[in-house]
């Protein structure tokens, strides 16, 4: 392992010679008698499932007995072995019988001095000692030699067994946040919707449906919209729309008391990012009119398509912090909520009109100009319902934003036990 274990009781040994190595195979793509049956047939890129308990592909006992691939029972620890991306060097568990490809290795502990469940923490541990140890370097690849030589330090079966189960009871709980925070961000996404294009009437409740009541809605160049609601350009409701500055900066963060220009990352759909920002270099005069203040609007102006157009409000955010060159800063007029027209902008019924103003040649060079935003089309609901909308945004914003935060504090709390269990550095009795 990278870090000696500070227990003297550890036993030492290659990983070769407490486990069995299985490598796989492709059958032939050209033949259509080896695929489409009944055996599962891992490929590369179901490692990042990390739990397997099926996978989609299918082949053939023909296909089987064509390869090199080899059924292998449950459990196994499987290896990514080649590519450039997060694959080689990436573990999984399987969980039920199958074969894989030639880039997968299946890893069972020889369960007298090894347990293949111990195994699958130890080797997710240490995936950048795997790709450090690949082949010709970073680019290259993992072999059943290399991983037969990976050392091993290992604690007892009884103290593998219980790090396992504690490692295993906080990847549950681990999943089990994630699959709320997948359900939260599906509900608000819903919600936004929603609220974006049916509102919320006197009573305080969504208004039905247009198609359950036409009465209600009117059409607009945003699609249907509530009657009670205005369509306007976005020149209309603005007082100021500013683009920013690029000096040459260090990549390094301002202090507090130093000013910082933001990066074009300090605007995700997640929200205002103010630490994304560089340092202005000293002998270089700040800007004050371009510093952000609580409530813009800010919205990317250039880079590739996909970060074209984002658009974030700022709720809060320390001083002395500018603007880019490759962003441009809102403010809207008094009778705007903010907060709800950084909503708006956000919807997918405007980001599809933004969308047909998008310039450049290529997909890594586009840009949105103030020309093609001004008459930009923007629901306008009264300032009483953008409120009223807005509140119901935030209510489901707050949720999803404790349970990241938990799946965050769980994640760095698994991080932790890892290195201290893994390394002997915790004696496993202390968390009984």
């Amino acid at each position: 392992m990278s870090e000696a274990s500070v227990f003297p009781n550890w036993r030492k040994a290659l990983l070769g010679d407490v486990a069995s190595c299985t490598l796989g195979g492709t059958p032939s793509t050209e033949i259509p008698l080896f695929w489409g049956g009944d055996i599962p047939w891992m490929a590369s890129g179901d490692v990042h499932l990390r739990r397997i308990h099926d996978v989609p592909g299918r082949i053939t006992k023909a296909g089987l007995t064509s390869c090199n691939a080899t059924m292998t029972r449950p459990p196994a620890v499987a290896v990514g072995l080649a590519g450039q991306g997060k694959t080689r060097g990436t573990v999984a568990l399987t969980l039920r019988e199958l074969c894989t490809n030639q880039s997968i290795a299946l890893l069972k502990g020889d369960q007298k001095n090894l347990l293949t469940e111990f195994l699958f923490h130890n080797l997710e541990r240490r995936y950048e000692e795997l790709r450090a140890r690949s082949s010709g370097g970073g680019r290259g690849g993992l072999s059943k030699g290399i991983l037969e030589q990976v050392p091993m330090e290992l604690p007892s079966l009884p103290v593998q067994s219980k790090i396992a189960e504690i490692l295993d009871t906080l990847d549950a709980a681990i999943r089990g946040t994630e699959a709320v925070v997948a359900k939260l961000k599906a509900m608000k996404q819903g919600l936004l919707h929603d609220l974006l294009t049916r509102g919320i009437d006197a009573n305080g409740d969504l208004r039905p449906p247009q198609p359950e009541a036409p009465h209600l809605y009117k059409q607009t160049p945003l699609g249907w919209l509530p009657r009670e609601w205005d369509c306007l350009e976005l020149g209309a409701i603005t007082r100021e729309l500013a683009q920013g500055w690029s000096p040459d900066c260090p990549s390094e963060p301002a202090l507090a008391h130093e000013w910082g220009v933001l990066k074009t990352t300090t605007v995700v759909w997640s929200g205002y990012q103010e630490h994304e920002n560089k340092r202005l270099p000293e002998g270089l005069r700040p800007r004050p009119h371009l510093q952000v203040e609580v409530d813009d609007i800010l919205i990317t102006r250039a880079g590739p398509s996909s970060r074209v157009a984002v658009v974030a409000h700022v709720p809060a955010t320390r001083s002395k912090l500018m603007i880019s060159d490759k962003l441009y800063r809102l403010r809207v007029s008094g009778e705007q909520n903010p907060a709800f027209t950084a909503a708006a902008l956000s919807s997918i019924a405007v980001q599809r009109e933004i969308g047909k103003t998008i310039s450049g040649m290529a997909e890594s060079q586009t840009n949105i100009s103030q020309a093609t935003l001004k008459p930009l089309p923007v629901p306008v609901p009264s300032k009483w319902e953008q409120d009223a909308i807005m509140v119901g945004i935030e209510a489901q914003s707050q949720k999803l934003k404790g349970e990241e935060e938990l799946l965050n504090k769980l994640r760095l709390q698994k991080s932790g036990l890892m290195d201290d269990l893994l390394t002997g550095r915790k004696p496993v009795t202390d968390l009984l």
